[in-house]
């Protein structure tokens, strides 16, 4: 594929943080600007490196505080969000002692890296927000953040996080308007899966759908012989709900020896094949990991966490889903799809391997999931993906000097 060239190259820096499911949903559009013959300068923790350092970006090298290596996250938001400002606490110097000699042109930060933003106002240099999930609707802070505010610990916190920007060198000192959706929003999701979308301000926000790029024709996955002919379905929690052995011997119950199925079962790193029974069926092969994208293009049904990016890459393939939510925004998201009318939602515990195969055999056998499935393919696709939000990210460049 041939790319267009910048005419005006910049110096753009992407600033992350380490979680997988933050990392991946923006290095296509990173890609696409190396393509387009942009410096990009990503700074995350080292963690990432394998990640970043293929798309041609360099690699700024950050210690995230973050609880990313064993996923523990505490259950109550307002402890979780304190994690997040203790990390832009701890990454503010570093990102100064790079950027400060060598500042960016434009600098772009996801949502978990707002300390980019405190960076940018600090050097009177613009920003853009990149968000792997929905962003914020006019009333989102009567509706929600209003209740959040009520939550023990939440007072503490604003003080903490108003104290912090008003010594960090920002412009925006209201806590509010500072970690909430910034004036240029790129939402790297379909426009369906955004909560009260009709009140999302197109002017702030665009909604450039999963930007999966060329990684699609990098990936591959190539059915067994004994596959040929039969459905497939593809089983994943992704990759920080992984450690459910319980959940993965219900699927095998379920889907193994299912005629005309054929089930690709993705269990992480926490989990062995050994741990789902002494012999599998034929029909189902087991992975620590596997290539979704590539899987889904030849896909007819997904058992998904429902976290937004496996969501939101189930929607541009047009697959069907059974969402069975982990954590985080995921039982949003499973609502989401039933609502949309592509997904049936099984929370861990009803998820026995009756419930998941009669969810798979009812979707499967509706034509109005079918036909839904195809529309939404189609809306997700015309959304732009990477290489519309690159056109968006050099539109917040300062015009090149006339000459």
């Amino acid at each position: 594929m041939s790319r267009r060239l910048s005419r005006r190259p910049a110096h753009i820096a992407m600033v992350g943080v380490p979680m997988v499911s933050h990392v991946l949903p923006s290095l296509e559009i990173i890609r696409e600007l190396v393509a387009r013959g942009h410096r990009v300068t990503y700074a995350n923790d080292p963690a990432t490196a394998g990640l970043i350092e293929p798309t041609g970006a360099e690699l700024v090298p950050v210690d995230s505080t973050l609880p990313f290596r064993d996923n523990i996250w505490p259950e109550d938001p307002i402890e979780a969000s304190g994690l997040f400002l203790d990390d832009a606490k701890a990454v503010l110097p570093r990102l100064h002692e790079v950027y400060d000699e060598d500042p960016a042109d434009l600098y772009l930060y996801d949502i978990g890296a707002y300390v980019a933003r405190a960076l940018a106002e600090a050097q009177g240099r613009p920003f853009l927000q990149l968000s792997p999930t929905y962003v914020a609707w006019e009333g989102y802070e009567e509706e929600v953040g209003a209740q959040l505010a009520q939550l023990p610990g939440a007072a503490e916190l604003e003080a903490r996080f108003g104290a912090w920007l008003a010594g960090c060198g920002a412009t925006t000192l209201d806590v509010g308007a500072f970690s909430g959706t910034a004036p240029r929003t790129i939402a790297m999701i379909p426009e369906a899966m955004q909560m009260n979308a009709e009140r999302v301000d197109a002017k702030r926000v665009g909604f450039v759908g999963s930007c999966s790029g060329e990684r699609v024709t990098r990936e591959s996955w190539e059915r067994p012989a004994g596959a040929a002919g039969k459905k497939v379905l593809l089983v994943s929690l992704g990759s920080a709900y992984t450690k459910q052995p319980g959940f993965y011997r219900e699927c095998v119950a379920a889907f193994g020896d299912l005629p005309g199925w054929h089930v690709v079962l993705q269990i992480g790193k926490h989990v062995t094949a050994a741990e789902l029974g002494d012999a599998l069926p034929a029909n189902v092969e087991v992975h620590s990991w596997v290539p979704q994208l590539a899987v889904l293009q030849q896909a007819d049904a997904f058992v998904t966490h429902a976290g937004m990016g496996s969501a939101s890459e189930g929607l541009a393939a047009g697959v069907p889903m059974i969402a069975v939510p982990q954590g985080a925004e995921q039982p949003v998201n499973a609502d989401r799809l039933v609502e949309l009318g592509v997904g049936r939602r099984l929370d861990t515990g009803e998820a026995t391997a009756d419930a998941l195969r009669a969810a798979l055999l009812d979707l499967a056998g509706d034509p109005e999931v079918a036909l839904r499935s195809a529309q939404l393919k189609a809306a997700a696709r015309a959304e732009g993906g990477a290489e519309r939000a690159a056109d968006l990210i050099e539109a917040e460049l300062a015009p090149e000097p006339a000459r």
